[in-house]
């Protein structure tokens, strides 16, 4: 199954005032590996945009197991876990430089809808992914 490895430093803007990392920016840089795999497979945030399709989140989930602090350089790993028909999953993982120490996982649940909210069916243009990276359907 095809994944993305981003890497992003951290810095103080994303530190609390115990100088650990705001438990938040782990779901932004959740969004950050999203937006990389997702461009790595040819399919941008911006091309389904212009097809009239957006992925709100529907659902996070994230587990918090060792501390990044200020300076810090981590890895975003990311990877689907299914494509439904009118959803996506996508499982991330976020290490620390070398991958030897998991420091946070989760997923976020995606809905497809139109610009005005509404449910649609993923465009085939996502649903291809599902044969040519071997990506379960959800059924």
């Amino acid at each position: 199954m095809e994944t993305n490895l981003t890497q992003v430093r951290v810095i103080y803007a994303d530190t609390d005032a115990m100088g650990i990392v705001y438990h938040t920016n782990y779901i932004r840089w959740f969004e950050l590996g999203r937006n990389e795999l997702m461009r790595q497979l040819g399919v941008s945030y911006s091309e389904l945009e212009q097809m009239g399709l957006n992925l709100p989140l529907t659902k996070v989930s994230c587990h918090y197991l060792a501390p990044a602090k200020y300076d810090h350089l981590v890895t975003i790993e990311t990877g689907f876990d299914y494509i439904k028909r009118a959803s996506i999953r996508f499982n991330s993982k976020i290490w620390d430089e070398h991958r030897k120490q998991l420091l946070v996982e989760g997923y976020t649940i995606h809905a497809c809808t139109n610009q005005e909210g509404k449910i649609r069916r993923i465009p085939a243009i996502l649903l291809q992914l599902t044969e040519k990276y071997n990506i379960s359907k959800g059924e």
